[in-house]
C-alpha cells in the first residue's frame, strides 16, 4: 500500500510593499477608517506575494496541469510590517490611504483540506479505437471541470462543452462521462505521431463548490474546448483563478491511462 504525501519545496518569505484604500464620512471616527485602510494594504500585500510565489515557477506548460495544482492552493500570511505611511487624500477628505512594506510567508494546505475527489476510467491500457468512460465523485455539491491531456501535452475540456454546458453535480454518487442519454461518445486515439507507438494520457479533474470561470476561451469549432500545446499560460491562468477561491471550496483528481496502436 502506498499512502500519498504531500511535499512542498521550501518557499522563502518575500517582502512587498502594498497600498490600501478606505473610504469614510463624517460620522467615522479617522482611527477606524484608516485602520480599514491599512487591513486594505495588508489584503494587497499577500495578494502580490502570492502572485509572486506562483509566477516564480513559470506555470505555462500544459503538461503540469496533470500534476497537483499545489501553486493554486498557497496563501500567504504576514510576518512583518513596516514603513507604514498613512494619508488623507487631498482631494477627498473621506478618503484614506495606507503605504506599507509587509515580509510574507507562503502557507501551503493540510492534506485533506478541500473538496474530496475520487476519478476512475473504464480501462486504463486501451487498444485504440475502444471506447472509454470516465467517473467521478464529490465529496461537496460540486461544478466539475474535464480534462483530457494528450501526449504531446494539448489540453481538452471535456466538461463543460457546447453540448453539455451544466456541469453541477450532487455529492457522493458516481457520475459518468459522457452519460448514456447523451450523444457524444469518447474514444481512445493516438495522435498521428504517436500512431506506431504507445500514447501515455491523463485526465483531470477539478470541482469548485461555486460556479466558475476557470479558463478563457480556447479553440472550438465543434463540441470540446481545446488548447494546444503551444499554449502557454494555460495553467498559470488556471492556477490563479483557482488561487482566488478558498481552498475549502475546490479538489482535484488526476489518473493516467495508456492507449496502444493496433
Amino acid at each position: 500500500m502506498f499512502i500519498p504525501v504531500m511535499i512542498y519545496a521550501a518557499e522563502p518569505s518575500i517582502w512587498v510593499e502594498a497600498v490600501g484604500e478606505a473610504i469614510g464620512s463624517e460620522y467615522d471616527p479617522p482611527i477606524e477608517v484608516m485602520e480599514r485602510a491599512k487591513n486594505d494594504a495588508k489584503r494587497n500585500a499577500i495578494e502580490e506575494a502570492v502572485g509572486s510565489f506562483i509566477n516564480s515557477h513559470t506555470l505555462v506548460a500544459n503538461s503540469q496541469l496533470a500534476e497537483d495544482l499545489i501553486y493554486a492552493q498557497l496563501r500567504g500570511q504576514i510576518e512583518k510590517v513596516q514603513d507604514v505611511v498613512e494619508e488623507r487624500d487631498k482631494s477627498n477628505p473621506y478618503l484614506y490611504r495606507v503605504k506599507l512594506k509587509a515580509l510574507v510567508k507562503p502557507i501551503y494546505p493540510e492534506n485533506g483540506d478541500g473538496i474530496q475527489v475520487k476519478l476512475d476510467i473504464s480501462k486504463k491500457n486501451l487498444v485504440e479505437g475502444e471506447e472509454v468512460k470516465i467517473f467521478y465523485q464529490t465529496s461537496a455539491d460540486s461544478y466539475v471541470y474535464i480534462f483530457a491531456v494528450a501526449s504531446d501535452n494539448s489540453v481538452t475540456v471535456l466538461l463543460p462543452n457546447s453540448d453539455m454546458k451544466n456541469n453541477f453535480v450532487k455529492s457522493n454518487a458516481w457520475h459518468v462521462f459522457p452519460p448514456e442519454s447523451c450523444s457524444i461518445k469518447l474514444q481512445a486515439m493516438c495522435l498521428p505521431s504517436f500512431k506506431k507507438k504507445l500514447s501515455e494520457e491523463k485526465v483531470k479533474i477539478i470541482a469548485t463548490r461555486h460556479k466558475e470561470l476557470l479558463l478563457e476561451k480556447g479553440f472550438q469549432e465543434g463540441i470540446f474546448q481545446v488548447f494546444d500545446s503551444n499554449s502557454t499560460g494555460l495553467v498559470g491562468d488556471l492556477s490563479r483563478r483557482l488561487n482566488r477561491i478558498n481552498p475549502s471550496d475546490w479538489g482535484e483528481s488526476m489518473i493516467e491511462y495508456t492507449i496502444f496502436p493496433k
